[in-house]
């Protein structure tokens, strides 16, 4: 089931995404769903790695990339 929300965008940020609807013919809703999306999949991601990272460290397994985070 879906449903409707409403949110509040300045001019610039709606401009911006009505283009980029018109460049890739792409409804704007499918555009903000599909960012959310990706938000929630990161955000997800960063949680997860925060509750891993203590658990790596004290194990010595960091890589050099993680280091630098």
């Amino acid at each position: 089931m879906s449903q409707t929300i409403s949110i509040r965008i300045p001019d610039n940020l709606r401009n911006e995404l009505i283009e980029i609807s018109e460049h890739e013919k792409r409804p704007v809703s499918e555009l903000i769903r599909e960012s959310l999306r990706k938000y929630i999949a990161i955000y997800r991601f960063r949680k997860l790695r925060n509750t891993v990272l203590p658990f790596a460290e004290a194990q010595g397994i960091l890589t050099d990339e993680d280091e630098k985070e």
